[in-house]
């Protein structure tokens, strides 16, 4: 496992900020939408996923790949009043399941702290390497 330079980690807790930012944003809109029925074509909102990957082989700098609707089934729910509902009273429901969401954010938000937290680490190991050469 080969740095190529000094500020490695440091691009490296960044790029992962920035990733797992773009991420807690994805996951925010899933919560927002969790209920519209009618996001457009007639269709409800489709769940999106944040797909991550490395920049290089090793230890390299992480990146947003790209954002994927979840192909799952929607979920269907029986509300013959609803002015989107079939001849059989049935709606059609994003398919978005509000407790995989708030996992999916608390693990991410740990992630973006953690990324914070070395950077934190970093800064103070400069500022007593600096003090050490005074």
């Amino acid at each position: 496992m080969k740095v190529h330079n000094v500020f490695g980690p440091v691009d490296i807790a960044i790029s992962g900020m920035r990733a797992q930012g773009q991420n807690m944003e994805v996951i925010s809109s899933n919560i927002a939408n969790a209920r519209t029925a009618d996001a457009g074509q007639g269709q409800p909102y489709r769940r999106l996923e944040t797909v991550l990957r490395t920049q290089a082989e090793g230890i390299s700098p992480v990146v947003v790949d790209e954002v994927l609707p979840d192909r799952s089934p929607f979920e269907s729910i029986y509300d013959p009043g609803n002015p989107l509902a079939d001849t059989s009273g049935f709606v059609a429901m994003p398919n978005v399941h509000l407790p995989v969401e708030m996992m999916n954010l608390a693990i991410a938000s740990r992630s973006y702290q953690a990324n914070a937290a070395l950077l934190k680490r970093y800064q103070k190991m400069v500022e007593t390497t600096l003090e050490l050469l005074r």
